[in-house]
């Protein structure tokens, strides 16, 4: 009787701390910022927040955001935000001006760090289907949309437009719409051109009501175009797959591609550094919960730190974890196991003088 009742008591003490780890509150209360509603970034953000900082005990909050200009502003001034999803060119773009002796972006990209490169996000060209466009190579002198200002949209598509034609898209055929309203604009012939960066399948699209579909079209990239070679200083060629949009889509796109990395600051803070350490453990051992459960672009990330350019590292203490946590995966898979708008004004910059467009998309004017 005695040996039965002292059972039970155990299993009662047993339940309930069992209980109270599973109600135990997070060890901490982070932020990410993201983009878009309906675009990819938020999603990649949520998967992060549910398949591994939840695992790591961090509570992790997803923001929306224009994009990745004001992702790596609010990841470096915004208080709690500790995590960045931050387009490459964009990323570059604050690295060069940094290098040339621009104060306001050296403050801001220098104490940042990577975590890790994720996946390559297409490139979207969008016209109406009746347009007499067929190629990319074609926008010069339209009127276009090119994302709102912060946004790593509008980065790609200036910087596409200056590589190509050698010149800025003039001040009046510019947009800088949202990408909803950007197609609403194009379907009622206000803009020409609507160029979105999004990773397929893009729900901005796949939410799209079926008719309005029907009124849009991408553009394609020429490979003989002499605008195409210059492009690819910077861009890599990608396509635009049927099997994301079955329903709309009769053949493949090719298009451009940009890189999407996983960004934070050079914490020092103990805490904080224990927190990411273990949010990086937790990346490593969840990773197939990623792919299986996450956005289908979690298929195209790959387990691994390539050799980043000047002006790019990676955060060490991460870097130290994710290394040894890779190497331990691919030995236990080696030997048979498993591995766990508005019109740009003339706005000012610091210094008093007038802003540069590159300056007003990094989100650089006016700092002080």
């Amino acid at each position: 009787m005695l040996k039965t009742t002292l059972a039970a008591l155990a299993g009662l003490i047993a339940l309930l701390f069992s209980t109270l780890a599973v109600a135990a509150p997070a060890d901490a209360h982070y932020k990410i910022t993201t983009g878009p509603e309906r675009g990819t970034y938020i999603q990649i953000g949520q998967d992060l927040s549910k398949w591994v900082a939840q695992p790591a005990g961090i509570d992790l909050e997803v923001l929306p955001s224009k994009g990745s200009a004001e992702n790596v502003q609010r990841m470096r001034f915004e208080p709690g935000v500790k995590l960045a999803l931050v387009q490459s060119d964009v990323y570059q773009a604050y690295v060069d001006m940094a290098n040339s002796g621009n104060e306001d972006a050296g403050t801001t990209i220098r104490p940042l760090r990577l975590i890790m490169p994720l996946y390559d996000e297409e490139i979207y060209f969008v016209v109406r289907n009746d347009s007499p466009m067929k190629a990319i190579n074609e926008i010069k002198d339209k009127t276009i949309s090119v994302g709102l200002i912060g946004s790593g949209t509008a980065q790609s598509a200036t910087t596409l437009y200056r590589l190509m034609f050698g010149q800025s898209i003039p001040e009046q055929n510019v947009q800088h719409l949202s990408n909803e309203d950007a197609l609403a604009a194009l379907i009622v012939k206000k803009i020409d051109v609507a160029i979105i960066v999004a990773g397929q399948p893009a729900k901005l699209f796949t939410d799209m009501n079926p008719n309005l579909l029907q009124q849009i079209r991408f553009l394609r990239v020429d490979p003989n175009a002499p605008e195409t070679a210059r492009a690819k200083q910077t861009y890599f060629p990608a396509t635009i797959h049927t099997s994301s949009y079955p329903n709309w889509l009769k053949e493949d796109v090719p298009t451009w591609t940009v890189k999407a990395f996983l960004v934070t600051y050079d914490y020092n803070l103990r805490d904080t550094v224990g927190n990411l350490r273990r949010f990086a453990d937790s990346l490593c051992e969840n990773f197939d919960n990623l792919q299986e459960h996450g956005h289908p672009k979690w298929k195209q990330v790959k387990l691994e730190l390539p050799g980043l350019g000047k002006g790019w590292q990676y955060y060490q203490p991460v870097e130290r974890r994710l290394k040894a946590c890779f190497a331990h995966r691919a030995a236990m898979q080696a030997a048979g196991g498993t591995g766990a708008a508005q019109h740009a004004t003339t706005e000012q910059s610091a210094n008093g003088r007038p802003c540069t467009d590159q300056e007003r998309m990094l989100l650089l004017c006016g700092k002080q």
